[in-house]
């Protein structure tokens, strides 16, 4: 940080430091130092404390440098002008406000009278008449002078130069932060700091004596003037209805006060005073005074009607304190979760605003017991689960707690989403029966989700016309029977009818936008039910409408991100899945077990499809923990299939096979539904293939043909990986490869049908079959990555368009296949990896390298890297 010297001795500043940051004023000043002689009339007006008697006081020495007379720096020096048409004088007048009708008169006869230099400066309050005609008399020539507040870039320049040095940036935010750019100010802080040496300290803060020089200022205002600005420091509204009764005046009385305040320059401009006034203010105040005036505060705004909401805000910023603002705070508390700030959707800051006035209420005395079940509402909404929960579990052990329904709710979701489901059933279903409302659909939903059918249907039956007909209690229901009818329903009619009723849920849900929690939401459920169906589009539509609508607040928002995620993986779009990937960990910070489970399989699923084998062991370890500290449910299976695949890679598939066969009971206490198991099997299928297990592959492969009897997607999957069984044993038909990869594409696995193909290109003997099924993996991959999605960039909200890099061109050293190979040898992949990627043998690849060695000159493998590094690099740049 820079170095700043404080300074122990007096100064005296001169124009250059008086008028820094005075930009207007210094405008003015160059004019008459560039020809003190030239006739001039200006005006200048700003409020008290904005550097009027800086710029007078910066003229008067310009006009006596270049021999002139000057008078009237002090109003009193007017009665010495003898006559209206002296020239040979500079006429400075401070305060012209102040004058009376005789001094301003003749001030305007001087002003007319020819070739005069005249300045005159005053407050924009009070006004008189004359003062009006001697505004017009001196601003023939020019506008007024407009003096006032200073912005940031204003204060850091008013700082250096009374430092001699650019001021730290600590410095420079206390003051715009404290001293509402009021110039006045900035120096009373400034010489404080000085004065003490602590212009040096990273975390600034304001030096007493400069709270009792302001107080002592403000001892020195009219007492009306004094009560009214104490009122609005304690959180009065800027408003003569509220303010009146206060200070028991008229309401115009309160018109002249507020003029008064603001041409002293002690507000903002949105009626706040400067927090460095206020605090002066309030300090100053008798501790007996402060109280009877927050009391008065508060019966103006209750009695007026005001948003309890506005009020509290106005308390927070004022600093009030006292248990008589308990319920304010409990109230608006109570406003801000239902979202009713003004121009405000209910979401995250809304719910963090909610939570931070119960935790206000509770510290002015509010009942905790009471207030506990809407923090912890309000908790959760804002993202913050671990109090959520601590607070939801001390009002459920509270049996004389009025609002267990809503401690409930708030408990069953956050466990939800911490891997608990069945614990999160068993509160939803005692919600039911402690009549503190009714949560079935959620409590079936959670048994679902734990493979216990038989008691979520029995849930469902007995809720059947025990529930409100609001909105969510409809959105409810549909959740649970959108995920019943993908478990029961036909496999040909599940998908289609479950995400019908998905959506339509969901679409209830879209006017509360994040007010309403739940286990999980109803658009991520339906994605889920997309991306086991192959509808890869709807999951996408579904998953960008719920994150431009923010359902389901914060609370849902990072499991939108990482099941778009998702979606562009099996896309094969990798760009797109690290951007949502990252979106997702930066939004929500610690990702919650569930969450964590999609996030690590996502980056092993990344890693294993690049043939990233130190990456992919680097995420493992991740993974390894993220599926012990989350059980296996219904809506897991996807990360589960991926985890298991990159596990056969890297022999450690006895870490997941617990977890699979916990997956498989589940499944299998549901009914086998196939919309579920399908993708299952298919995972299973490649991990068996890489354990090199056939018979454990072909129970796989027939499992998928038993469910393509209904089910497109089934058909599509069995079709293929029979085909990759076929192509492994080197027992295939290329036309057979190349119906099956064109199959995967078709339902938005162009990435794996490009990988099947290029399998089978390897692996024929025929060279034109081989050409064919190259040209096939190759369409495939260009239709892949990129290709489908409609995710677009806006404005930086949560919508990611997918991009791509294009591949450099060619240099002279290396042709295109051989700095292909190059750059992936680089990364440190096998030669059959490299074949792998790029559709070619590992024979091909060791020929590649052996050209490239022989064009580079290299014998060594060490000279052959640091050959091919420069390459690369030459290009890329």
């Amino acid at each position: 940080m820079n170095q700043v010297t404080a300074r122990s001795r007096p100064r005296q500043d001169g124009p250059e430091v008086m008028l820094a940051g005075l930009l207007p004023a210094k405008v003015l000043y160059d004019t008459v130092c560039a020809d003190p002689s030239a006739p001039l009339s200006a005006g200048v007006v700003g409020p008290g404390g904005c550097g009027k008697s800086a710029l007078l006081g910066a003229l008067r020495e310009a006009y006596l440098a270049a021999g002139a007379t000057v008078v009237g720096v002090e109003a009193t020096e007017i009665a010495s002008m003898q006559s209206p048409n002296v020239t040979d004088v500079a006429v400075l007048v401070d305060d012209a406000h102040l004058l009376d009708s005789s001094d301003l008169d003749r001030l305007y006869r001087f002003a007319l009278s020819g070739n005069t230099r005249i300045v005159v400066a005053y407050r924009p309050w009070p006004r008189k008449p004359e003062l009006d005609a001697l505004e017009d008399a001196v601003s023939r020539q020019q506008p007024p002078v407009l003096l006032g507040r200073l912005n940031r870039r204003a204060t850091q320049l008013r700082c250096a130069a009374l430092l001699d040095q650019a001021p730290p940036a600590a410095l420079v935010d206390l003051l715009c932060e404290q001293t509402g750019g009021s110039p006045m100010l900035i120096d009373e802080v400034m010489r404080a700091l000085r004065s003490a040496g602590r212009l040096d300290e990273d975390h600034l803060q304001l030096p007493p004596d400069v709270i009792d020089r302001i107080r002592y200022d403000l001892d020195r205002l009219p007492r009306p003037l004094r009560g009214l600005l104490l009122a609005v420091g304690l959180g009065a509204a800027p408003d003569p209805d509220i303010l009146a009764p206060v200070l028991a005046v008229d309401p115009s009385v309160i018109t002249d006060l507020w003029s008064m305040a603001q041409s002293h320059g002690l507000l903002l401009a949105e009626g706040q005073l400067i927090p460095l006034v206020q605090q002066a203010l309030v300090a100053g105040a008798a501790p007996g005074t402060r109280r009877v005036m927050q009391r008065l505060v508060l019966d103006a705004h209750l009695q007026r009607g005001r948003p309890a909401l506005e009020l509290a805000q106005q308390l927070l910023a004022s600093g009030a304190r006292g248990r008589d603002l308990a319920a304010i705070f409990e109230t608006a508390g109570d406003a801000a979760l239902a979202g009713s700030a003004p121009g405000a959707r209910a979401g995250t800051d809304v719910a963090a605003h909610a939570a931070h006035l119960y935790a206000q209420a509770v510290c002015a005395g509010g009942d905790a017991a009471s207030l506990a079940p809407r923090r912890a509402e309000a908790a959760a909404r804002a993202g913050d689960l671990d109090t959520a929960l601590r607070l939801a579990d001390e009002a459920l052990s509270n049996p004389d707690c009025a609002d267990l329904a809503r401690a409930g709710t708030v408990a069953g979701a956050v466990l939800a989403q911490r891997g608990l489901l069945t614990r999160s059933a068993e509160v939803y279903r005692w919600i039911g029966t402690s009549r503190m409302g009714s949560a079935a659909p959620l409590a079936a939903l959670a048994l679902m989700g734990t493979g216990s059918l038989a008691e979520a249907r029995e849930v469902l039956a007995a809720a059947n016309g025990d529930r409100p007909p609001t909105m969510v209690a409809g959105a409810e229901m549909l959740m649970a029977s959108g995920v019943l009818q993908s478990i029961t329903d036909s496999p040909m009619s599940a998908p289609t009818t479950a995400l019908s009723t998905l959506t339509q849920a969901a679409a209830l849900l879209e006017p509360g936008g994040g007010a309403v929690l739940l286990p999980d939401t109803p658009a991520a459920l339906a994605a889920i039910v997309a991306l086991h169906s192959g509808e890869l589009d709807v999951a996408t539509s579904v998953l960008e409408r719920a994150l431009e609508r923010d359902a389901g607040g914060l609370f849902a928002r990072g499991r939108y991100q990482l099941l778009l995620a998702w979606t562009a993986m099996i896309r094969g779009e990798d760009a797109l899945t690290r951007r949502w990937l990252d979106r997702a960990s930066s939004n929500s910070g610690t990702l919650e077990p569930r969450e964590e489970l999609f996030a690590t399989a996502l980056v092993v699923g990344l890693a294993r499809r690049e043939s990233d084998i130190p990456a992919l062991q680097g995420a493992w370890a991740a993974a390894r923990e993220a599926i012990v500290r989350y059980p296996v449910d219904l809506f897991t299976l996807l990360p589960l299939g991926e985890l298991a695949v990159a596990a056969a890679r890297l022999r450690e598939f006895d870490r997941v096979a617990p977890h699979l066969e916990q997956a498989r009971l589940l499944l299998e206490r549901l009914g086998d539904p196939p919309l579920w198991s399908v993708p299952l099997h298919w995972y299973g299928m490649h991990a068996a293939v890489l354990r090199e297990q056939p018979a454990v592959a072909q129970n796989h492969v027939a499992a998928l043909a038993d469910a393509a009897q209904s089910s497109h997607y089934a058909a599509v999957l069995a079709a293929a990986s029979r085909t990759w069984i076929q192509v492994l044993a080197g027992t295939f038909d290329s036309s057979e490869v190349e119906s099956a990869a064109r199959g995967l594409q078709s339902i938005g696995l162009a990435n794996d049908g490009s990988r099947l193909a290029g399998q089978a290109a390897i692996r024929t003997t025929d060279r034109k079959a081989m050409v064919d099924l190259l040209g096939c993996a190759r369409a495939l991959q260009a239709n892949g990555p990129g290709a489908a999605s409609s995710a677009a960039d806006s404005g930086g909200d949560d919508r990611l368009e997918p991009q791509t890099t294009p591949r450099p061109a060619a240099t002279p050293v290396l042709s295109d296949r051989e700095r292909e190979v190059a750059e992936l040898i680089l990364t440190g992949l096998t030669y059959r990896q490299i074949g792998q990627r790029l559709f070619i043998s590992a024979k091909t690849v060791e020929h590649h390298v052996a050209r490239m060695r022989q064009r580079l000159d290299v014998s060594s493998r060490d000279e052959l890297f640091a050959q091919l590094k420069m390459a690369v690099r030459a290009k890329a740049s």
